[in-house]
């Protein structure tokens, strides 16, 4: 007979209590705190359960499945992609049953619920979203992971500065290859157009939508190939340029760090063929991870926040160190304007723009909204029109249209979900399917 074998990486005195060695099935609502996250059908099921003050993602898997993803996981977490981060396995001993337990992204958003306030006409916010995926495909493919199960059923968002970040939610049929070949390349980019297509007409027909909107999902999905080459064509572009091209050289490190990422070794190679006079060589980049900008501002300021998050924050502390020096008639240094700007300008500004937005979500999130919706009102007015038209702008949901602040009125995060409760689901005592989420 099976015997329970239970692994967590985070061995929390509420978890531990957890009923193990039950089939997540058969969980009783009355006794386990679940949370309700209302999602669509999914080949597994899937429940939240809050313990020692987090939310936790439990998935119902065979054994072999079950093991496979949790290695998976860590394997990937191992190489900083963004990916939700194996917490433990339950080898139970009902036959060949498991749970896989995973971290839930505090404050991402599941893609039916971001559609479905994001209408086919909003084609800028849907933009990021697209923009987002491609992303996550391209660095799991440049560090030689094939997905196979690309969707946006399971990947999770969460916003970052002006822009969105895309989170793989399920790594069952991940393979993990020392480099991927084209082939495999274009199956896996296949299998993510093929399933946001479906994904996108599914919300369009939830949504109602007129059948031009169906036509333009198809367009949408079909264009992650092109965001796709274009991305994979920035990280492996080899241009030829003549030995001491200083700003030829210099133009491929800023296209990438423009980008967001940083340059881990840059080689210079004789180039073959070339008949010139002068010597050219071909600039060939070892691209790291996209935290260029991220990484720059830690160093600054000690603070640790998303890439796009970073690239708005580095750009205001820019702006206060230049009016430090016009103010001081003299150079400042950047670690001496970084201090000023943590005290006076961030700290305050944090406070006042979530406040502004009723203290939901993510603080830091909050302030860039703040600066992005102050620059579109200042640029509409022809002149710096100061913090509190845009506090006001966002505490009343007026900002201008397009903005990305807008995004943080979409839906409520993660952890303002309502526990699941036995009122909700009437007498049944156990979450139905709709409490269960579309992870695979």
């Amino acid at each position: 007979m099976a015997t329970l074998d239970l692994r967590l990486r985070e061995p929390s005195p509420e978890l531990l209590s957890l009923p193990w060695r039950e089939p997540l099935a058969d969980w009783d609502v009355t006794a386990v705190a679940f949370r309700d996250i209302p999602v669509g059908p999914s080949r597994h099921l899937v429940r939240f359960v809050e313990a020692d003050g987090r939310l936790w993602a439990l998935k119902d898997l065979p054994r072999r499945v079950a093991l496979h993803e949790y290695e998976a996981l860590r394997v990937i977490e191992a190489r900083e992609l963004a990916a939700v981060r194996a917490a433990g396995v339950a080898l139970q001993p009902s036959e060949e049953g498991a749970v896989l337990v995973t971290r839930y992204l505090e404050r991402s958003w599941q893609y039916r619920r971001l559609l479905t306030r994001l209408p086919w006409t909003m084609t800028a916010h849907r933009a990021r979203l697209f923009a987002a995926m491609t992303a996550l495909l391209v660095d799991l493919h440049r560090n030689g992971i094939y997905w196979g199960d690309c969707s946006l059923a399971n990947t999770l968002f969460m916003r970052d500065g002006q822009a969105i970040q895309a989170w793989m939610v399920d790594a069952e049929t991940a393979e993990f290859h020392p480099s991927l070949t084209d082939g495999q390349r274009r199956l896996d980019l296949d299998i993510m157009i093929e399933n946001v297509a479906g994904g996108l007409l599914d919300v369009t027909a939830r949504r109602g939508e007129p059948s031009e909107a169906a036509a333009q999902v198809i367009e949408e999905a079909n264009g992650l190939a092109e965001r796709y080459g274009q991305l994979w064509g920035l990280l492996h572009d080899e241009p030829v340029v003549a030995l001491g091209d200083a700003d030829g050289i210099g133009s491929r490190l800023r296209r990438l760090n423009d980008a967001g990422f940083a340059v881990d070794e840059l080689r210079l190679e004789s180039a073959e063929g070339d008949e010139s006079d002068r010597e050219t060589v071909r600039v060939t980049a070892k691209v790291a991870a996209r935290r260029f900008h991220s990484e720059r501002l830690q160093a600054l300021t000690g603070l640790l926040v998303g890439e796009g998050q970073a690239t708005i924050l580095l750009n205001d502390l820019d702006d206060h160190r230049r009016r430090m020096q016009d103010d001081l008639g003299h150079p400042v240094p950047e670690p001496t304007a970084a201090r000023s700007w943590l005290l006076h300008v961030l700290t305050p500004g944090v406070e006042s723009a979530h406040a502004a937005v009723g203290h939901r979500g993510d603080p830091t999130q909050a302030y860039c909204d703040l600066l992005e919706v102050r620059w579109l009102l200042s640029e509409r007015e022809g002149h710096d029109v100061g913090d509190e038209p845009a506090l006001r702008a966002l505490a009343e949901r007026t900002t201008p249209g397009g903005a990305a602040a807008n995004l943080a009125f979409v839906d409520a995060p993660t952890s303002e979900v309502p526990a699941l409760t036995p009122e909700m689901l009437g007498t049944s005592g156990s979450p139905d399917d709709e409490t269960a989420q579309e992870m695979g």
